[in-house]
């Protein structure tokens, strides 16, 4: 019952055993196996006709021209940087997963990083031309938890000032931007498919772009830049995608418009049970656009809430409900991001404000409505009690 002492304070827990904040939404074993077999018998394991495949499934549901399958977003970002022959300073967000500066370091470029809108969580446009000097060569931008960017605007900043544009779509599948789907922007984007998305392959990614010179060069790159006759064309590296992990992409394209729309209910499902709290935000969408909800987020704020987001954090995972801070701390402030930012202007204080606050709370495409209601029922005890915590 809600008036029940959370298990913060000795209470017994609502879930007797841990409830995660995300699984993978998987094909059963029956739906893959004759696929498993085949790749089995023939031996051809890697990059062979079912990631073939996978491309051309993504190019007709994305409508793009281009769609390379690849290990995964990270080595995408790094084959963009590369094949777009990118030098000196990217702008990029500070608040994003540590891996989109993280492969911009491995090119030798050096992240520059902008803050974050306080609302959409997303990369400050209005912030973006301030950062940019002579030795800027790009634009690096995430779609938060599959929210995406005001891509229109850094179209015409980075048009503007003669600028590469990407993107860090890891959480971008399933995403629309003014009623057309991401992966249709900027100079290309990488994606994840790793057991955390909402399109899903286990492990891998894929690279999106209209530019088929563009393409033509990742596909190489993705093989050590091996163009066939082992006269290797430009410094690459090994980026290919498994069948194995070709096959459950496919299977997970099929489930991939039904789950994000299922994600979408989930989430209105959970803001009409927690709009009732002060001191609880979330996320704005864009008009005319669709967040996957790769994660759904609720921004604390402690004075109105009558407790920090630490706090509710630990006072959940007492209740069996596992959260995650994404993304704190934010890049900027990592041990190992000290380097890179020596010198730098770190004017971030919307970044600083959304890593202190931000919680993530559990989703997952087959969730049940009635494991967030269970959910909700814990944050309201937890909320009655806050005052003894």
């Amino acid at each position: 019952m809600i008036d029940e002492k959370p298990a913060i304070l000795g209470g017994k827990p609502i879930f007797s055993s841990l409830v995660p904040i995300m699984q993978p939404t998987l094909p059963s074993i029956e739906d893959i196996q004759d696929d498993i077999k085949e790749i089995l018998l023939t031996k051809m394991i890697t990059n062979h006709k079912y990631v073939q495949n996978l491309e051309e499934k993504l190019k007709e549901y994305l409508d793009v021209n281009n769609v390379i399958a690849i290990s995964n977003c990270t080595t995408g970002l790094m084959l963009l940087g590369k094949t777009l022959d990118l030098t000196g300073e990217v702008l990029t967000p500070s608040f994003s997963f540590s891996a989109t500066s993280l492969a911009l370091i491995w090119l030798g470029l050096k992240p520059i990083f902008i803050d974050c809108d306080p609302n959409k969580f997303t990369i400050d446009v209005e912030k973006v031309p301030e950062k940019i000097s002579s030795n800027t060569s790009a634009i690096l931008a995430t779609h938060i938890f599959g929210n995406p960017c005001n891509i229109k605007k850094l179209g015409e900043i980075a048009e503007e000032y003669k600028l590469k544009l990407i993107f860090d779509s890891a959480h971008g599948v399933g995403s629309i931007y003014h009623n057309k789907k991401i992966g249709n922007f900027g100079n290309g984007e990488s994606f994840s498919m790793s057991p955390t998305k909402v399109l899903t392959a286990g492990e891998g990614g894929f690279i999106t772009t209209d530019d088929n010179k563009l393409a033509e060069k990742i596909k190489i790159g993705r093989n050590y830049a091996n163009p066939g006759d082992y006269n290797t064309a430009f410094i690459g590296l090994s980026g290919r995608m498994a069948e194995f992990n070709a096959i459950l992409g496919l299977k997970s394209l099929k489930m991939l418009e039904e789950n994000v729309k299922k994600r979408q209910k989930l989430v209105s499902y959970y803001k009409d049970k927690l709009k009732k709290f002060p001191g609880i935000k979330f996320q704005e969408i864009e008009n005319n656009s669709r967040s996957s909800y790769k994660d759904f987020a609720i921004v604390v704020d402690s004075e109105k809430f009558g407790m920090t987001r630490d706090k509710l954090f630990e006072a959940l995972t007492l209740e069996n409900i596992m959260t995650k801070k994404y993304f704190s701390p934010a890049i900027h402030q990592q041990y190992a991001f000290k380097p890179f930012v020596q010198n730098q202007d770190l004017d971030l204080e919307a970044t600083n404000e959304l890593a202190k606050n931000i919680l993530c709370l559990p989703i997952y495409s087959h969730m049940d409505f009635s494991l967030i209601e269970k959910i909700c029922e814990a944050i309201e005890r937890i909320f009655i009690n806050r005052s003894k915590i």
